[in-house]
């Protein structure tokens, strides 16, 4: 593998390094990007049992704002619930967008790669074909080394292959999640709206 990569020439190293970055940042968002994590079941139900129970206080809101993105969207609207429901509804959709914001961290990173990946293979495979050519080695006049020589360049527009396959996977997944994630969040945070100000009538 080694030898494939010395072979490859210079421009395999970009590849390897996107690589690497690429594996991190699908690893990271893995870890951070679970259901669980981003819109728990039944909290909305244990924040509206517990408004009930002892109305609003710092303490409440500050413990549901550090609980999860949910949490942040509910203590929001929470945090208004003696306003109007337009401004219920305009405090919940701001802070819907910072939470949105913050769930795509590195998804354009990871989208940059999946398309430049496929044109850094081929730059290299066109670096190695012109030093191919351009020799003075004589490869030209030798069907089996210039052969051999083409093969080479290409393992560049293949390693640029297998790093944007996965990585373009991986963005659209990840993009998809967070579009369903976000959704069931504003519909929970639309129910409690509609409950605090069902309340007052």
């Amino acid at each position: 593998m080694f030898s494939i990569i010395q072979a490859a020439g210079w421009p395999i190293w970009f590849l390897l390094l996107t690589s690497i970055i690429a594996v991190a940042l699908i690893i990271e968002r893995s870890t951070a990007l679970r259901r669980a994590k981003i819109v728990p079941p039944g909290l909305l139900q244990s924040a509206i049992a517990e408004y009930q129970r002892a109305g609003i206080t710092e303490e409440f809101l500050a413990r549901l704002n550090v609980h999860s993105p949910l949490g942040r969207i509910l203590a929001a609207g929470l945090k208004n619930h003696n306003s109007s429901r337009e401004v219920m509804k305009d405090a919940v959709e701001e802070t819907g967008r910072g939470v949105a914001h913050e769930l795509e961290r590195f998804l354009t990173s990871l989208g940059t790669i999946a398309s430049m990946a496929p044109l850094m293979g081929l730059f290299g495979t066109i670096v190695g074909m012109i030093e191919i050519f351009g020799s003075a080695t004589g490869v030209g006049h030798n069907p089996q080394q210039l052969a051999h020589g083409i093969s080479i360049a290409l393992y560049n527009t293949g390693f640029g292959l297998i790093i944007a396959i996965p990585a373009m996977i991986a963005y659209r997944h990840f993009r998809a999640f967070v579009d369903s994630c976000v959704i069931e969040m504003e519909l929970q945070a639309l129910k409690l709206v509609e409950l605090l100000h069902g309340e007052r009538k």
